[in-house]
């Protein structure tokens, strides 16, 4: 291995230029890397982000760091094959990113006062819409977000540019307007109209957790990790009393489940 690709105690400015070097290696030197494109990258960063996602649910700062680094990884994949393409390079993207940050942030780099991050919040989406002419605050939503996460931040870009509820007593209202809109929708049977409103009902708990300052997608893998969990114990205590879940009748699997609560204490 050359000298100038190994690890020896280097600076952060030194250890990155260490991967540029490696990539730039990988894409004379490998079948596989040389074969990848923009194109064919992108389902291996999405898996990547997930993953990254992941660990830190898991709070696994070891696996952070390690996804960290095949995001960055990915980050110069792309930069090197738009520059073969003559497209940009990784030049380009970091000095990008540092203009938009110094733009977005006057109170640190110009005369602009601000006196909490929810102030630090609305400007970044005037701004957006003003020195960076973006033609429609809710532009920069993707299409493809999963769609609790699409809602979320749909809500807070309109939030950003004052269009959101008082306070959190009318955003509650809201949720219980759309529980009884639901209600009604439920007694007609029309498949469509429930779907509709049942989306009001989930947007609606989405704005509302905006407003208790909870993140609805940490709130509902919480949830998620809580069934899990009790539902593993439910499978092996089952198995403990020689009976398949499919065997049982839902009250003796409502008993595990509540001892599961209990002894789990989750």
């Amino acid at each position: 291995m050359n000298d100038n690709i190994k690890s020896n105690g280097q600076s952060s400015t030194q250890a990155f230029q260490r991967l540029l070097d490696i990539m730039d290696r990988l894409r004379v030197e490998c079948p596989w890397d040389k074969k990848q494109t923009i194109e064919s990258l992108r389902h291996l960063t999405i898996e990547e982000v997930f993953e990254l996602s992941q660990a830190i649910v898991d709070e696994d700062y070891q696996d952070v760091k390690k996804e960290l680094g095949d995001i960055i990884m990915h980050i110069v994949f792309y930069s090197r094959i738009a520059e073969d393409r003559n497209l940009f390079t990784i030049d380009d993207v970091i000095n990008g990113i540092c203009e938009k940050l110094i733009i977005r942030h006057p109170h640190v780099f110009g005369d602009t006062s601000v006196k909490n991050a929810e102030e630090v919040a609305d400007n970044w989406e005037k701004i957006k819409l003003t020195k960076e002419h973006n033609r429609s605050v809710l532009g920069g939503v993707p299409n493809a977000l999963p769609e609790l996460v699409k809602a979320y931040r749909m809500q807070e870009k309109a939030a950003g540019v004052g269009f959101d509820w008082e306070n959190k007593d009318q955003v509650w209202e809201k949720v219980e307007e759309e529980i009884r809109e639901l209600k009604d929708e439920i007694k007609t049977g029309d498949k469509n109209r429930m779907t509709e409103e049942f989306g009001d009902l989930m947007f609606a708990l989405v704005n509302y957790s905006r407003f208790i300052k909870v993140n609805p997608m940490d709130a509902l893998e919480v949830a998620n990790k809580k069934f899990r969990s009790r539902f593993n114990f439910v499978e092996e205590k089952a198995r403990e009393m020689g009976k398949s879940l499919v065997d049982m009748s839902l009250d003796e699997m409502n008993e595990l489940w509540d001892l599961a609560k209990t002894d789990l204490k989750i």
